[in-house]
């Protein structure tokens, strides 16, 4: 008797400890890398079944468990106050008319803090060229105006220049993510800054959207859904593609290097960013 009921406890535990496997499988899969430059690895381990979890430090980081930090160069964004944690985090009626971003260096590659003030009224076009082609955007910008305001400002920098798409995820979620100089999943601008345009959002295909560690860490990394995805409203949607989907598609079907788990890597097809262009009207 004293056998029968100790393999029925040895069966609980063994199912409990797979259903924790599945819920934390899950869970990772919805957390993208975001990484604001400098981020720190945190490792939790969980008791039940063994399970470690990571999550990004100070800024920015949706982050998939192979993912690792690197050391970056420091560059210093240009002098402005620090504001207080309510000033950054207030509800902000769009389109916004004065935008705040936060100093939070390292900076993976030199960049100025964008204007504080946004051109509100402006239509943007994003032309993304890569080696495989080009894809454009429209970018939101009455609905994500101070996101929209650093995405230019950045582009204006030539931040995005000659820089890799560094994940690619095949499985539960469908996106290409771009946006850090480092390639490693952890670089940034040397700011962050609120999140916008999350009301009821969702992230069909063709969404452009921001990656982050958590609420208002926004920073230079952005993603490409290029399949209808199921993400909770927590990514700042700030563009739509108008052409060039295919060229994310067809990357998605060349696979990824599995690096991060099954189905989440690198993309084994390379994706460079040759240049960023805005046109404005």
């Amino acid at each position: 008797m004293a056998g029968k009921k100790e393999r029925q406890r040895k069966l609980a535990r063994e199912h409990y400890e797979r259903q924790q496997v599945r819920r934390v499988e899950q869970q990772r899969r919805m957390r993208l890398i975001g990484g604001i430059g400098g981020a720190v690895v945190v490792v939790a381990a969980l008791v039940a079944g063994g399970i470690v979890l990571f999550s990004g430090g100070s800024g920015g980081k949706p982050a998939a468990a192979a993912t690792k930090p690197s050391s970056s160069p420091s560059a210093t964004p240009s002098a402005s106050p620090t504001p207080s944690a309510s000033a950054s985090t207030a509800a902000v009626t769009e389109p916004a008319k004065h935008c705040t971003y936060i100093p939070n260096p390292p900076a993976s590659r030199k960049a100025s803090l964008p204007p504080a003030t946004p051109d509100y009224k402006a239509n943007y076009v994003a032309a993304i060229s890569t080696n495989l082609g080009t894809i454009k955007i429209d970018l939101l910008n009455s609905k994500a105006t101070c996101t929209v305001n650093s995405f230019v400002s950045l582009a204006s920098q030539s931040y995005f220049s000659n820089t890799h798409c560094h994940r690619l995820t095949t499985s539960g979620i469908y996106v290409l993510q771009c946006g850090d100089p480092t390639g490693t999943g952890s670089g940034g601008p040397g700011y962050k800054f609120s999140d916008e345009n999350l009301a009821g959002a969702t992230y069909p295909a063709g969404t452009i959207a921001m990656a982050n560690s958590g609420p208002n860490t926004n920073g230079s990394q952005f993603f490409i859904v290029y399949q209808n995805t199921n993400l909770p409203p927590s990514y700042t949607p700030f563009g739509t593609v108008v052409s060039g989907l295919g060229i994310v598609q067809n990357v998605a079907k060349a696979g990824t290097d599995n690096s991060n788990g099954q189905g989440d890597g690198h993309p084994k097809e390379a994706v460079d960013i040759q240049s960023v262009k805005i046109t404005k009207s």
